[in-house]
């Protein structure tokens, strides 16, 4: 039977239940009760779930814990998991029991005692680590799914918690993290929506009584607050981050206050941030290097790969010289491998031509988007081959190398070794039948060749057949020690995203293998070893050591970058399909040369952008790329903007053209925009350009404690290269100065008594120094809009710099320049043509006839005869992709094994219907739906 959950109206206790219901996948019957409650030890306990008839369980940490049943899978993390959910049930609980009683009026105490609040949440963020966006071990348990739920009501209140968020920074990190998680907020909103009301929060284990609209008036107006009988939040979390409040209430303390008052007063906004190249590491500095992933030379990258690596190490990259650090940028295209040869072919041009007509593509476009590298090269250089081998010999010398003979696919049409790019067929995993020889584009994991199902040579398109070929492999299993090791080290002070710590960790404790780097191939870098010396290396072996390569083609003094890691910390921005090759094979190929190479200390990978509800394909003209976006009309810099809004840095997101208006007319347009400019025309033209003396009141004082506050945790976030909660802190401080503005009224001032003038003259003065901060804090993001806003204000270059805390950057009695409109509202009309531009009509009309994946209880799939049309194959053929990856990521989600089970039973069905319309005996196909004889 489904389980049956008894519940009453918004309890917090049943937001455990619903969120570990979602994640696992399981469904609930939920039944909302109040007078019927289930009796438990002859007292009336709620929520309770039934499992089978008159069988409860009234623990939620014990029925949450069951619905996430098979998520954990070593003793240490269960340990650990079962220590939380007891200090949370015997601890947490009774404390915010008792906390949300008194708020709710249940208590008689007049005052609300928070010290022992206090004391649990300083444990938390205790045992966060800043960089920890989950409790065990960084893999979500039903231990955050328990203490957030409990922590809900209390850290949701401001009333409670005011001013805390500075003091427990991990802690709330942490918690906003879980916020933004789908299934945290469609449990909370399917809660909170009961009934069509506005339920209460209520204490643990108390249920919300129903009371005459008389007796809530009175409450009401009694109590002077809302008739939220306990003052706590009433309405459901947002659907998505909660960007776009209308206001910017931020609670500062008096001590807040003190620290920014004495900075603005006394610090002078100057440092020096003058950078002359080349850039070399220096004593007693923070040397930073950054890198982002090298992209593939052979295609045009889309908005997913500039904002995945090239754009979010741009603005890291920006953000470390505006605080001074000595960093370096390097990047450029990763030009040999298979993926040159094929485009090659496909154009009929030599791979070099093909290399530099795309290295001019990509310059173009980063130019445009104003992506700052301190050096942008390439791969195919003399630097490289040398590097390379040398790097390869020391490997070699160290017994790090070995030989062995690989089964690989060969094209007998076309008399040679097919490297992995050279063959196309089905993936083995995911059905999916456009899958690489190296990596399958739609399940992202990596295969072999000879894997693939029906496989076909890219040239020709004869099917392969597997011969024998010598190859040289990277002794990976000796390596490991060595690589966990750094990872240990590095860990702890370096910035790795969630998903980098995963992959990483999943590759170590499957044990890693013997990796080939060399292949059957012409393009690349010469392998120096005898009889070998007719193949190349490996493209994923040779482009890491690209970002070497072009630091020497910077400066011949590269070593001080690269072979310094006492010195040194570096940092990698990439998607997460490359985290393997960098956090691993790459650290590992440094360590195997035993010398002192700068090893990555931090990983910094995002996941998938896709665009509007499907993805980006250059063939089918679907979404923005790189060179087509500047034909658009719309700045470089709003791209910028959006990009770095929609950040997909914990999950997917999508680039969406109603969204990217939005945010541009409401966000910029009326947010940032609309403050800055009003404010320096003010001072233009009331006080002829001229910045006023500025005799601060209290709520000066204040307005500017509370920025400071928004300074302090842009810079924590920025160090820690969370972009998105940065650019909230950006729209947040407009938001205050915008409410600042409102609330003063200067332009009512302006016109009364001296004073008054005066006071305006304060006002609309701290206004344009607000305008100063954000011009700093804009130019990682915004580089353009910074640079005008700079203009507009006359501010000297050398106090575009970013303090640790807020000064005046402009005195009185500094000239301001002219001030323009930052902005252009971008209409409708605009925004329909632009998609129907980037998704062409047929698109849009076959994603529309594109069957849906099959629901867990499918109607049976109709029989397809033999002898159907092309298109009908073509159908079943995306039936087969879609099922696939349910049954993938049914089982990724470790979902329960009878649904998996009638999934798969699905997608068999499927295959032998497909491959009856292909001509292929269906009883040759077995397991999987691969061929009798072939290889796994």
């Amino acid at each position: 039977m489904i389980p049956k959950l008894y519940t009453d109206k918004a309890n917090p206790q049943t937001l455990k239940l619903l969120i570990a219901a979602r994640l696992a996948g399981k469904e609930l019957e939920i039944i909302f009760t109040e007078d019927e409650v289930i009796s438990f030890l002859n007292k009336k306990q709620l929520p309770a779930l039934e499992l089978e008839p008159t069988e409860f369980l009234f623990s939620t940490n014990a029925a949450a814990r069951l619905l996430l049943s098979g998520d954990v899978s070593d003793g240490p993390v269960e340990a650990k998991i079962d220590t939380w959910l007891e200090w949370e049930s015997t601890k947490l609980q009774i404390v915010t029991n008792n906390l949300l009683a008194l708020h709710s009026g249940i208590a008689k105490e007049k005052a609300v005692d928070t010290s022992d609040l206090n004391l649990l949440l300083k444990y938390i963020n205790k045992k966060l680590d800043s960089k920890d966006e989950t409790l065990v071990k960084e893999k979500l348990t039903v231990a955050d799914v328990v203490v957030w739920s409990t922590l809900y009501p209390i850290l949701s209140n401001d009333k409670i918690v005011k001013g805390w968020e500075m003091e427990y920074v991990n802690l709330f990190d942490w918690f906003k993290n879980m916020s933004f998680r789908k299934e945290f907020r469609d449990g909370l909103n399917q809660l909170m929506e009961v009934g069509g009301s506005e339920p209460k929060i209520q204490p643990n284990g108390t249920s919300a009584k129903k009371e005459s609209h008389k007796d809530s008036k009175k409450d009401a107006k009694s109590s002077g607050k809302n008739n939220s009988s306990n003052g706590l939040p009433s309405k459901p979390l947002p659907t998505s981050d909660p960007d776009q409040e209308q206001t910017a209430d931020v609670a500062v303390t008096d001590e807040e206050i003190a620290v920014a008052i004495s900075s603005w007063q006394n610090l002078n906004p100057v440092m020096k941030c003058k950078r002359s190249h080349p850039i070399l590491p220096k004593k007693d500095a923070r040397n930073i290097l950054i890198t982002s992933a090298l992209p593939y030379v052979n295609n045009v990258p889309h908005l997913g790969n500039i904002v995945g690596s090239t754009l979010s190490a741009d603005v890291f990259s920006r953000y470390c010289r505006l605080r001074g650090y000595n960093s370096l940028y390097i990047c450029g295209t990763d030009e040999y491998g298979t993926a040159t040869e094929t485009k090659a072919i496909e154009l009929g041009l030599t791979p070099k031509q093909i290399c530099d007509k795309f290295n001019k593509i990509h310059r173009e476009i980063y130019d445009w988007f104003k992506i700052s590298f301190d050096y942008f090269g390439r791969t195919t250089t003399p630097q490289q081959t040398k590097i390379s081998q040398d790097i390869f010999w020391k490997l070699y010398k160290n017994g790090f190398i070995s030989e062995n003979t690989v089964d690989q696919l060969k094209c007998e049409k076309c008399d040679k070794f097919l490297a992995d790019r050279f063959v196309e067929g089905t993936c083995p995993l995911c059905s999916f039948d456009d899958a690489r020889g190296d990596q399958c584009d739609k399940c992202g994991k990596l295969i072999n060749a000879v894997e693939l199902l029906q496989p076909r040579c890219k040239v020709c398109s004869n099917t392969p057949v597997i011969k024998s070929s010598r190859h040289l492999f990277l002794d990976l299993p000796t390596l490991e020690p060595n690589l966990q090791k750094h990872l240990n080290e590095v860990y702890p002070d370096g910035i790795w995203t969630n998903n980098a710590k995963v992959i990483t960790n999943s590759w170590l404790r499957d044990g890693l293998k013997p990796r080939c780097i060399s292949r059957d191939l012409k393009w690349g870098t010469p392998v120096p070893l005898e009889g070998f010396t007719d193949k190349v290396f490996y493209v994923w072996f040779d482009a890491p050591i690209g970002y070497i390569s072009i630091t020497a083609n910077y400066t011949d003094k590269w070593e001080s970058w690269w072979q310094n890691s006492e010195q040194v910390k570096m940092y990698n921005f990439l998607g997460k399909d490359n985290v393997p090759f960098h956090s691993v094979i790459f650290p590992c190929t440094l360590l195997g040369t035993k010398e002192n190479y700068t090893i990555v200390d931090s990983v910094v990978a995002t996941e998938y952008l896709n665009y509007e509800d499907g993805k980006f394909s250059k063939s089918r003209g679907v979404g923005v790329f790189g060179d087509s976006a500047k034909d658009t009309g719309i700045p470089a810099d709003i791209f910028r903007f959006y990009l770095l809004y929609v950040r997909p840095e914990s999950q997917d997101t999508a680039f969406a053209w109603d969204d990217f208006q939005l945010k541009n007319n409401s966000e910029l347009l009326n947010n940032i925009g609309n403050f800055i400019n009003r404010g320096l025309t003010f001072v233009s033209n009331s006080f002829d350009q001229t910045i006023q003396p500025m005799k601060l009141e209290k709520a000066d004082e204040i307005v500017i404690g509370q920025i400071n506050k928004q300074l302090h945790i842009y810079i924590n976030n920025m160090e820690k290269a969370k972009m998105r909660d940065s650019i909230r802190n950006l729209l947040s401080i407009s938001r205050l100065g915008n409410q600042y503005m409102q609330s003063n009224k200067p332009w009512v001032l302006v016109k009364g008594t001296p004073e008054e003038k005066s006071r305006a003259g304060c006002v609309v003065s701290l206004s344009a120094n607000f305008a100063a901060l954000l011009a700093v804090l804009l130019q990682p993001f915004m580089p353009t809009t910074s640079e005008t806003i700079q203009k507009q204000l006359n501010m000297a270059d050398e106090s575009f710099v970013i303090l640790d805390n807020i000064a005046a950057y402009l005195k009185p009695g500094h000239k301001i320049g002219k001030p323009s409109p930052l902005f252009q509202k971008l209409e409708t009309a605009l925004i329909q043509e632009l998609k129907k531009k980037f998704m062409p009509e047929n698109v849009a009309d076959a994603k529309k006839k594109t069957p849906p994946p099959a629901s867990s209880s499918p109607a049976p799939v109709s029989f397809i005869p033999t002898g159907s049309s092309a298109a009908e194959i073509e159908k079943l053929t995306q039936m087969v992709t879609e099922q696939g990856l349910k049954v993938r990521e049914l089982k990724a989600n470790k979902a329960e094994k009878s649904v998996v089970d009638a999934e798969v039973v699905i997608l068999l069905d499927l295959k032998r219907r497909l491959a009856t319309l292909q001509g292929i005996d269906p009883s040759t196909l077995v397991g999987g739906g691969k061929k009798k004889g072939k290889k796994k």
